[in-house]
Order: C-alpha cells, then sequence, then structure tokens
C-alpha cells in the first residue's frame, strides 16, 4: 500500500516546530468560538465539522459500531476534526490547551462505551472529537526479508484488516499478531493490548511494537526517542486517550508458514460439550504455542474455533494425542493462507474473499453491552453445568473465551502495562445483544446478573478486567480541582492494569499534568516528589 502524505510527512514534522501557535497551559476558562477560529486558521476548512453542518451527525456515526453509545442526550463534541495529517492533530491540540476545550480521539470505532465519541460526565464537558480514521496507510519496510527482523509502519486509523492485507499482499510469510475483527482501528487496539488467534506464538500486539509516534499534550511530534522509555511502555497497553495521541506505529512482523490450518468444531451440551470445555480449560493454555483454541459459548452450543500454523496431517494426530476429547477429524480442516483464516474467522465462511478484509463498514442496527474476566484456576465440571443454564434464561447473550499461555506467560507483568500474563488461563468476553429501537432490559439485566455470579469462578483482588473490553460499570473518575482524582481511577484501574496502574499515574503526571487528555476512564496524574519517572521524562510545564 502507498505511503499517504500523512504518513510521509511524519518524518518532517518531527523536527519541525509550528510557530504559528503558543502552547500554553491548559486554559482554564473555556473559549469555544475561539478554539473553532484558532482550527479555522491552521487546519482547511474542510477537514472541520462543526454541530452546524449538515453533515455532522454523519460523521460522527462513520465509525460508531454500536448505537447504544451513539450520542443521543449524553455531550456531543464542538467539532470533530478529521485529520489528514500530523500537523492537523498537533494543532488541535494546541488549539485545545489555548481555549480550554479538551480531545477525544478514535480510530476505528470499536469503542465498548463510546467514550472517544461522547462525555457522559456529570453536567457535560466541552471537547471536541479528533477522528484519525484518514490516517490510515500502511508502509512495510523494505526489510520484510528473511533473515532480517521486518516491520512495518502503520498509522493509527487504519484497520487491522487494512493492516493484514497490506502486510501478507507483501509477503505472504508475513503477518502480525493481534486481533480477529478486520474493522477494528489500529490504534486503539494496540493502545489497550491487543490480544488475537496468534498471541501464544508471538504474543500481543503491543509486546511487537518497536516504535510510535506521538502528539503530546503541548502539540509535539515526538517519536520513542524523544519520548522517552516511559512514555514509550505507557502507551503500549495503557489504554488509548491518555497520555496523547499516537498518530503512528513501528511494528515488528512474524514469520508464518505458507499454509496454515484453520477450523471450527462444534458441540451442543447434549454432545457432551461441558467435558469437552472442562478439559479445554487444562489443555488449551498448554497446547504447543503453534496453535490456538479459542471457545465461543451461544446458547446451549459451544464452538472450538482454532488456528493451526501448519497443516492438517500434523494438526491432527497432536489434538488425538494432547485433546481427544475435541474430536478433532480430517474432515474439520480447512487449509489456507494466513490471510485467507483472518477472513474466514471474520466471516465463517472459508470462501470469504481476502478483499473483504479492506471494508471498513459500520452498521447501527444492533445494540452490545460486553464485560471482561480472567480466569487462573479451571472451572469444574459441575459448575459449569450450573453456568449453562443461564443461557436458557431471557436475554442470554454470549461468551468468547481466550486461552493465554505460550508467549504471553514469558513476559513478565512490569513489562508492559497489560498485567495479565503468568498464571493466567484465559479471559472471558461476556457479550449481549439486542435490536436497535428494542428494549435492552432483559439483556442487560443477563449480562450483569450473570457478571455477579461469575465473580465466584475468576481472578480476585482485584478482580481484572481488559481495558480493551472497557467498562464504565467497574467505576468512573471523579474531578476535583479540574483533573480526576487518583482514588477514582484507582477502582477501576488496578482491575485494568493491577500493579502497573500507578506507574501509569505517575507518568501521566510528567507527561499531562493538567489532565488534558481525560474521560470518564482515563488515567489521572498521580503527583510524587521526586518520583523517578518524573526524573527520567523531565518536568512539565
Amino acid at each position: 500500500m502507498a505511503m499517504s502524505r500523512g504518513l510521509a510527512s511524519l518524518a518532517l514534522t518531527l523536527t519541525f516546530c509550528c510557530s504559528y501557535l503558543t502552547t500554553p497551559s491548559f486554559a482554564a476558562t473555556l473559549d469555544s468560538d475561539g478554539f473553532l477560529q484558532c482550527l479555522l486558521g491552521n487546519i482547511p476548512s474542510g477537514f472541520i465539522y462543526t454541530q452546524g453542518a449538515s453533515n455532522f451527525t454523519d460523521v460522527l456515526a462513520s465509525s460508531v459500531r454500536n448505537p447504544r453509545v451513539f450520542p443521543g442526550d449524553t455531550a456531543r463534541p464542538l467539532c470533530i476534526v478529521t485529520a489528514a495529517d500530523a500537523t492537523h492533530v498537533q494543532a488541535s491540540v494546541r488549539c485545545g490547551r489555548a481555549h480550554g476545550v479538551r480531545l477525544r480521539v478514535r480510530s476505528g470505532g470499536h469503542d465498548y462505551e463510546g467514550l472517544s465519541s461522547r462525555s457522559v460526565l456529570p453536567g457535560g464537558e466541552a471537547f471536541a472529537v479528533v477522528d484519525l480514521a484518514a490516517l490510515r496507510a500502511v508502509a512495510v519496510g523494505s526489510d520484510a526479508v528473511w533473515p532480517l527482523a521486518p516491520t512495518a509502519w502503520v498509522e493509527s486509523g487504519a484497520t487491522l484488516g487494512e493492516l493484514y492485507y497490506a502486510v501478507a499482499k507483501n509477503n505472504s510469510e508475513l503477518a502480525f499478531p493481534a486481533g480477529i475483527c478486520p474493522t477494528i482501528g489500529v490504534g486503539g487496539h494496540l493502545s489497550g493490548g491487543g490480544i488475537g488467534m496468534l498471541m501464544r506464538k508471538f504474543g500481543l500486539a503491543v509486546d511487537n511494537v518497536v516504535d510510535a509516534r506521538i502528539v503530546n499534550a503541548d502539540g509535539e511530534l515526538l517519536d520513542r526517542a524523544a519520548m522517552g522509555e516511559d512514555l514509550f511502555w505507557a502507551i503500549r497497553g495503557g489504554g488509548g486517550g491518555n497520555f496523547g495521541i499516537v498518530v503512528a506505529w513501528k511494528v515488528s512482523l512474524v514469520k508464518v508458514p505458507s499454509t496454515v490450518t484453520a477450523f471450527n468444531v462444534m458441540r451442543t451440551v447434549d454432545q457432551g460439550a461441558i467435558d469437552v470445555l472442562t478439559r479445554w480449560q487444562e489443555v488449551g493454555p498448554t497446547l504447543p504455542v503453534d496453535i490456538n483454541i479459542r471457545v465461543i459459548v451461544m446458547g446451549q452450543q459451544l464452538t472450538f474455533q482454532s488456528l493451526y500454523l501448519g497443516k492438517c496431517a500434523d494438526v491432527v494426530p497432536m489434538l488425538s494425542t494432547l485433546f481427544p476429547e475435541l474430536g478433532m477429524r480430517s474432515s474439520d480442516c480447512l487449509e489456507m493462507t494466513w490471510l485467507q483464516s483472518v477472513a474466514f474467522f471474520d466471516s465463517w465462511n472459508p470462501n470469504a474473499p481476502v478483499e473483504s478484509l479492506l471494508n471498513r463498514r459500520t452498521g447501527l442496527s444492533t445494540f452490545t453491552k460486553n464485560k471482561s474476566d480472567y480466569v487462573k484456576q479451571a472451572i469444574p465440571k459441575e459448575e459449569w453445568q450450573k453456568i449453562f443454564g443461564w443461557f436458557a434464561m431471557n436475554g442470554a447473550g454470549m461468551l468468547i473465551l481466550e486461552p493465554h499461555g505460550g508467549f504471553i506467560g514469558t513476559v513478565p507483568a512490569p513489562a508492559t502495562p497489560y498485567p495479565h500474563r503468568t498464571g493466567v488461563l484465559y479471559n472471558i468476553q461476556y457479550i449481549v445483544f439486542w435490536p436497535s429501537g428494542g428494549d435492552g432490559t432483559a439483556a442487560t439485566s443477563w449480562i450483569g446478573s450473570f457478571y455477579d455470579f461469575m465473580g465466584q469462578y475468576v481472578s480476585n483482588n482485584p478482580r481484572e478486567a481488559y481495558v480493551n473490553y472497557r467498562d464504565l460499570d467497574i467505576g468512573q473518575n471523579e474531578v476535583a480541582n479540574d483533573v480526576s482524582t487518583f482514588d477514582s481511577g484507582k477502582v477501576w484501574g488496578e482491575r485494568y492494569f493491577a500493579g502497573n496502574f500507578r506507574r501509569l499515574a505517575a507518568v501521566k503526571a510528567v507527561v499531562d499534568p493538567t489532565d488534558f487528555f481525560r474521560n470518564e476512564q482515563s488515567i489521572p496524574p498521580l503527583f510524587q516528589q521526586g518520583n523517578r519517572w518524573g526524573k527520567r521524562l523531565g518536568k512539565h510545564d
């Protein structure tokens, strides 16, 4: 994929300090008119959509995937900046700082609570949205041949599907380990960690990020060397919209075989699915790293969905020995390229064209609500029998169980903000759906009650959660003296980040002490006299 004007200009703007704006401390007084005039003075008007524009609502909805979080009675942004260049992002930050308008940023729209497009803070808050969807270039490095370590630069507004397609079209035996849904925006996904089908072999997406370019709270564009290792650590899993706006990422690509094997094995409860699931808890995280088997639970049926980095003739005897309870057969195998497997897992259609991964489709037809957990001790069979009773209830949703182990468990928890490493068997994602315009009472009641019920089986003290499956039910920030308080953030923050939360808050205090990048679950600043992060990063005006 050709390098766009936005990506090509990043190297230039790293050393080019825009002189047309001052960079004061965050203004205490809102000046929305001054903010808009500042934007119009530094960004072409065609990239700015104000609330009075006839197509404002369409642009606002363009990346929203869940109508439950589409702004209705919640606060809407003063405007949307559809940035086509890193300098547009820089100008947005500087104008916001000068005129008391905070920014929220979005890349793909898979934002479970919609915090990149709306505010649910009490009384609302003046803010603007910086939409990165137009910053979507992927540039695969000329070093993308073995035995050299191949890399790619990808802009935050690209989708995972666009990244996968560009990488594999450059070299069909190269891949990037990240999420299974191709419409997820790279920026948000990498900001939170990035689990996916290759993670047991190659780690999380953030384990494979080697550089980044971020616009900080002063409007400066910094690469890894300029931002320092503590901020670079924080943006690789510390959640989106906390420390600045990452406009591009340099990722390390991984080698995959020319032929991989994908399969779905379905079992109902009447066919012994609970026995298979009980055994999977022990086997899934300990299988050879070339195979990943995740589980989808819906109603009284389980789907064991797998990717094996090799051929059918090898995986069938392996599973016959290590996981005979699954009953996987050669007839279940679908041999294909890695890129084809991504299209298959998205569509469940083995003939899906790989070009479908370039579809940035969006829709507002189905409401969803999500929650998450981590399991560290296998749930006994008799308890699973109780759990399955919940899936016969009115409003019942589904579960997705993602095995950990392998490479993930070898990385120390402090190495990245994502702490769910050693000792984790699998992650649970809870999902409920209801039609747009429908009454979601049964679904939301079910997920809330079921989540409470599952508390006895999952991690505790804290009960852990995955920040990319953001859930406002577990806590929201409180603001005092115009800054999010550490104590209110700790309530939800330690569930996402465990012992890494305190370090994230210390980094925040150095790089964004005025809490300019703020939302209902943003990292609050923790001010510590002489803390080592402050010493390493330097004092902030």
